[in-house]
């Protein structure tokens, strides 16, 4: 079970992750020490070749150091708004109350200071953050995190040398959490290259540098110690997981390779206290050259889109589509007059490959988004038990819209409820009294849940009252007497789980059903 996790930027230093307690190429070379020779390994054994701790970082940090930059930024902040920070921005920033003891004048004195300072008219404060960046280009192109410089009324960079330059904003993407800044000099800057970070393995040696607590230049080491981490913060998520120390202000700062390379933006730390306990996570330079150079160009990210909702093929929904081997992405959902609709992808499907190469349900929306806008892409999907291969013209990513506020009023339960108690729920037609009960749309088709029994199984499976379920293995239901026939059908056949396409607040998801065992108690 996945830890709660909050994205936690503290004064724009850093990007936290705090968990509850219950809960083009510009290449150097570095310098490394030889491994003395080793016996032969026996012919049975694989031989490991590995290359050898440094000697020292240091010819490689004075080489990259100067690329390296301190991003400040200025923000006039009205009374309260530091406080409804999101991400919690303002929470470091607004002084605490000390604990005097009661009675105390100084109590008093500092209560009525505080309270001046919230009022709702008191006068805007400047709040200054720090962050970290990196020189891509020697015509003053840097590359920063878009934590560090939002809501930001003056952005400054100080280079190594202590030369401190006004930045302008070329561009921002929230999704990915980066930003394009470019400053004006009068002679070429020092500068660094993005990688290949698809060629960096887990245990391979990285630097970190960045201005952690506002100290400028700072080099850590360590090594990459995951890859492909998805930390539940967006849709694109595939950050580098590092041990090289990164606390606030490392934020927007760069993780080399042993070349010297940019194979990383340093972006979030774990940890729950707010310091360094060896997890970090970088975007792979992979995915921030292509977000990068669209900024540069346009200002703006344009992204692919297929236009269908998915979710990972889990065994317990394998089992209820009788899918060997548990893989891929589950189609929950197809846009209306989308790419996915016009190739005709259907709800059920299972998305395989994607232009060949075996995908997982979650890397589906990060590849596609990388794909060009008018492109024909290659899925193979899997059918009720058949492989098709069909091309699909990727879209461009729409706006998202605002969702409308849901009504609050009640009306008499339902007549009709057809009860599921081993299941822990009971649903109702979907009739003009539900639709306006629940907030439906008029075109919305399938049962209404009416009830969901606490503790029970559908309760552990996130249903909820008002959830409508649309499908049951793949076949449509339009009433409760059809799920009913439809369960019992699979109970008499002694399958061991169910597939229900349930239509919640956030869309269509499948959510599997076991209908045996202990589960089913």
């Amino acid at each position: 079970m996945r830890l709660p996790v909050r994205l936690f930027c503290a004064g724009s230093l850093s990007c936290l992750l705090l968990a509850g307690v219950s809960g083009p190429v510009t290449a150097w070379a570095a310098g490394s020490a030889a491994i003395p020779p080793v016996a032969p390994a026996p012919a049975t054994a694989p031989v490991v070749s590995s290359r050898g701790v440094p000697d020292s970082f240091a010819d490689l940090a004075a080489r990259l150091l100067p690329a390296v930059v301190n991003v400040s930024t200025t923000q006039t902040v009205k009374s309260g708004e530091a406080d409804d920070d999101e991400d919690g921005e303002g929470e470091d920033q607004l002084p605490q109350m000390p604990n005097f003891p009661q009675g105390s004048p100084f109590e008093k004195f500092f209560h009525d200071f505080m309270n001046r300072q919230n009022s709702p008219d008191a006068p805007p404060r400047r709040m200054q953050a720090l962050g970290s960046g990196f020189i891509i280009d020697p015509a003053g192109y840097i590359v920063t995190n878009n934590h560090v410089i939002r809501h930001a009324d003056k952005v400054t960079v100080t280079l190594q040398d202590n030369t401190v330059l006004t930045a302008k904003q070329i561009g921002h993407d929230d999704r990915t959490d980066l930003a394009l800044l470019k400053v004006e000099s009068k002679k070429p800057l020092p500068f660094v290259s993005f990688g290949d970070s698809d060629k960096r393995r887990v245990g391979d040696w990285v630097l970190a540098i960045g201005n952690p607590f506002g100290l400028s230049g700072t080099v850590t080491a360590g090594i990459i110690s995951s890859r492909g981490r998805n930390i539940d913060q967006g849709p694109y998520d595939d950050f580098i997981q590092t041990d090289a120390p990164i606390n606030k202000g490392n934020s927007g700062g760069p993780l080399f390779d042993m070349d010297g390379s940019v194979i990383g933006v340093n972006t979030a730390i774990y940890s729950p206290s707010g310091g360094s306990v060896g997890i970090g996570f970088s975007i792979p330079a992979n995915e921030a050259r292509g977000i990068i150079e669209q900024l540069r160009k346009t200002g703006k990210v344009s992204r692919g889109w297929l236009g269908v909702r998915i979710q990972n093929v889990t065994q317990d929904i394998a089992d209820g589509l009788n899918l060997t081997p548990a893989r891929g992405a589950l189609v929950a959902g197809v846009e209306k007059d989308g790419p996915a609709a016009k190739a005709k992808l259907q709800t059920g499907d299972v998305i395989q490959t994607l232009n060949g190469t075996a995908i997982e349900g979650k890397a589906l929306p990060r590849l596609s988004a990388q794909l060009p806008v008018g492109t024909v892409a290659h899925l193979g999907v899997w059918r009720k038990g058949k492989v098709l291969d069909l091309p699909v013209t990727i879209g461009a990513l729409p706006e998202t819209a605002a969702e409308p506020e849901k009504k609050a009023e009640q009306t008499p339960k339902n007549a009709k409820d057809v009860s599921f108690a081993a299941l822990g729920f009971s649903v109702g037609t979907l009739d003009d009294a539900a639709r306006q009960k629940y907030n439906l749309p008029a075109g919305q088709k399938g049962v209404v849940i009416t009830a969901v029994k606490e503790g029970g199984l559908a309760s552990d499976r996130g249903l909820k009252e008002g959830d409508v379920v649309t499908e049951i293995q793949q076949a449509e239901v339009t009433t409760p007497t059809d799920l009913k026939k439809r369960i019992e059908a699979a109970q008499k056949a002694k399958k061991k789980s169910v597939l229900l396409l349930v239509h919640d607040a956030d869309g269509l998801r499948w959510v599997p059903f076991p209908l045996s065992g202990d589960d089913a108690q």
